[in-house]
């Protein structure tokens, strides 16, 4: 083949390639063409809403609070334990047994209870013949005295015995009341109605002074024990009351304000407040509840709290505006509840304008807007 036939070739398949990518090229063009017009058409469209992704900003009656928690305690509880040493006897309750006030809950072993009432009443009557025999040598002296036949120092020597016996009787008449209390202490009752929380010990064991047997809760009171920082018990006040959500519970629970602790906790310098709550049946000590304690309220301009978008450096609302979404930036305040949301008093928006409700989500600044009826 001649040589000026492969140029010839090579020419022809260089062209042909040059045709094929200005093709392609052309058609990527005409793609990003139509794609943008898409994306322009798609721009000049109007967002659709419907009348409830509106909200209007109106002076409500905000009821302000202190969120607070913790875990619900019984006003009325009790340890029960041992007044004595000695072997655990007749303990036959178990968690959730009901108990009133008064009953008897177990008994220590009170044998040697018992020999010590015996001792001490012995010791006793031992003290009162020594006063007896006393009291009849001081009546001997005193006649004899009278009579010349003994001098005045021996009279004063009966009176010092009598004395002594006396005082030895009573000391033991002390320590027979002593004994008989110990033995009454070998009877544990329950001083509080209600029930068994926790069974601490078993009988047979050697319960030692003060050991723990048993821990009684009286479930008609409970209360939620909430922590406040300093700055918040300020605006706590007796008889305020809170709505609480306790685990479990599917209806909210009414509490109030029944005291303030007046000092201070160590450490985390917090303050107690004990809200008492309604009886509700099926509570139990320590479940968890959470809700809102009032505090009081103010009736201020505001705005459902989900409204205002936090995703640029200044808070701000969209409003609705010749049907165009417009920025606002605004400024809050104070958070409060109304019409059972949460919300939070604005400044820098008219009253009785529309804004768009954060469950829509953001749209572009300007995007065209128009209302449909609510399928």
């Amino acid at each position: 083949m001649k040589r000026w036939v492969k140029w010839v070739i090579a020419a022809l398949v260089i062209a042909a390639l040059a045709v094929g990518a200005i093709q392609i090229v052309a058609q990527r063009k005409a793609q990003q063409a139509a794609a943008a017009a898409q994306s322009t058409q798609r721009a000049e469209a109007p967002v659709e809403l419907v009348a409830t992704d509106l909200i209007q900003v109106k002076s409500r009656m905000l009821s302000q609070g202190l969120a607070i928690s913790g875990a619900l305690k019984a006003a009325n509880s009790a340890v029960i334990k041992a007044k004595v040493a000695g072997e655990l006897q007749g303990l036959n309750l178990r968690e959730g047994d009901p108990v009133k006030a008064g009953q008897i809950i177990a008994r220590i072993d009170a044998t040697d209870a018992q020999a010590r009432v015996r001792q001490a009443q012995q010791q006793a009557e031992s003290a009162k013949a020594q006063v007896d025999m006393a009291k009849r040598t001081f009546d001997n002296n005193s006649s004899l005295v009278e009579q010349g036949f003994i001098s005045k120092s021996s009279l004063d020597t009966s009176v010092s015995s009598l004395a002594a016996a006396e005082a030895n009787y009573r000391a033991s008449q002390a320590g027979s009341d002593m004994a008989t209390k110990a033995l009454e202490d070998t009877v544990l009752r329950s001083p509080i109605t209600g029930l068994v929380s926790q069974r601490l010990a078993q009988n047979g064991e050697r319960m030692a002074l003060d050991g723990r047997v048993v821990e009684i809760v009286d479930l008609g009171r409970l209360e939620l024990e909430a922590n406040l920082s300093a700055a918040d018990s300020l605006q706590v006040q007796l008889g305020q009351t809170a709505q609480l959500q306790i685990e479990g519970a599917s209806a909210p629970v009414n509490a109030k304000v029944v005291r303030i602790n007046p000092s201070v906790v160590a450490g985390s310098r917090a303050v107690l407040a004990y809200l008492a709550l309604d009886p509700v049946p099926g509570l139990r000590q320590g479940l968890f509840a959470q809700g809102v304690l009032r505090t009081g309220a103010a009736d201020a301009l505001s705005v459902p709290l989900s409204a205002v978008r936090t995703d640029k450096p200044l808070p701000y609302v969209q409003m609705v505006i010749a049907d165009k979404v417009v920025n606002q930036p605004v400024e809050l305040g104070a958070r409060g509840e109304a019409d059972g949301q949460v919300m939070v008093s604005v400044k820098g928006v008219p009253d009785r304008a529309n804004l768009i409700n954060g469950t829509v989500g953001a749209l572009r600044e300007g995007t065209a807007v128009k209302f449909t009826a609510a399928k």
